[in-house]
């Protein structure tokens, strides 16, 4: 038997303090009350089973407590949905299982290629040390270093790009070194939530001239890789061009946003998480995931509101996930 319309349905969300602050805004809770749903804030100082009944719980903790809790919630309270499972989550805080996924789908493309870097994963020091066993791995600098870990743990945005031996010894193990794809200085930053997807255009790391990798030596923050785009008179100007790229740049075929969201969806069980994507600047069919993000954010889309919105709705309408 169907609820009636007037039935409101209530969204817990239990998510860390500055997660809550940019997530769910005024004009959110305020939109989601127009269309029936009650956003409620979980007490994060008491048992989760206590608070009673939801229609489905939205978070992103991943304490072993917490997953304790969701079972027990889960266990009196079948028909709630939980987005997403804990266990399903994980495979996104390893950068190497998080890409594993994007090669093992399949996308029916006429012209296009999605697949992800080339990377390797060094978890002995002493291999950083070993010239003759970086060469023997068939590593081309540069080189991106990611932590293995991308939980949203202090260390996991610690991110850089090395060119040489010497940088390879500074490096903090266990790292994920990637290869680096010049990609016209635009990142396309592709949002799932459920059935709902939309793709946006991003500054991203500015192409570097094949002489000036040649040169460089050592590893480079990401926070100073602006440094190496070719200078202008002034930073405003490097701006406007890096903004002009950004403006030119054309959007992947829809069939291709929408095949790939929909794929690794299906392939991973999850419903929110955001893919970056680029472009070869070499070869502009080869298309690359970078990265996969568990519940990103979100607030930065221009139609946030209404695209969070009708997510909630269908998975409180549907108590399918």
């Amino acid at each position: 038997m169907s609820k009636p319309e007037s039935h409101r349905y209530c969204v817990g969300y239990a998510l860390e303090p500055k997660k809550v602050h940019s997530v769910i805004l005024e004009s959110l809770v305020d939109h989601a009350n127009q269309r029936g749903i009650d956003l409620i804030q979980i007490d994060r100082t008491r048992s989760l089973i206590e608070q009673g009944r939801f229609d489905c719980i939205i978070h992103k903790l991943y304490s072993e407590d917490w997953k304790k809790q969701l079972d027990e919630f889960s266990s009196t309270y079948p028909e709630a949905v939980i987005i997403d499972r804990p266990q399903l989550i994980e495979r996104l805080h390893n950068r190497v299982s998080m890409l594993e996924v994007v090669n093992q789908i399949s996308i029916p493309l006429e012209n296009d290629t999605v697949g992800s870097p080339k990377q390797w994963v060094i978890k002995e020091s002493k291999t950083l040390d070993d010239a003759n066993a970086i060469e023997e791995l068939g590593l081309i600098f540069p080189l991106i270093a990611k932590p293995l870990e991308a939980n949203g743990g202090p260390n996991s945005h610690n991110l850089c790009l090395v060119f040489d031996q010497s940088g390879i010894k500074k490096l903090s193990i266990p790292v994920v070194l990637q290869e680096f794809v010049n990609h016209g200085g635009v990142i396309f930053k592709i949002y799932v939530a459920g059935q709902h997807i939309t793709c946006v255009k991003r500054k991203s790391l500015p192409d570097i001239p094949e002489e000036k990798q040649k040169t460089m030596t050592g590893k480079l923050p990401f926070s100073r890789v602006s440094s190496l785009a070719v200078r202008n008179d002034s930073h405003n100007e490097e701006d406007d061009t890096a903004q002009n790229n950004v403006e030119k740049a054309e959007m992947p075929p829809d069939s291709l946003i929408e095949g790939l969201a929909k794929s690794l969806k299906e392939a991973m069980g999850l419903n929110l998480f955001n893919v970056d994507l680029i472009r070869d600047a070499s070869d502009p069919t080869r298309y690359l995931v970078i990265d996969v993000n568990y519940f990103p954010g979100y607030a930065k889309l221009p139609n946030y509101v209404p695209f969070f919105t009708n997510f909630l709705w269908d998975i409180v309408h549907s108590k399918t996930a």
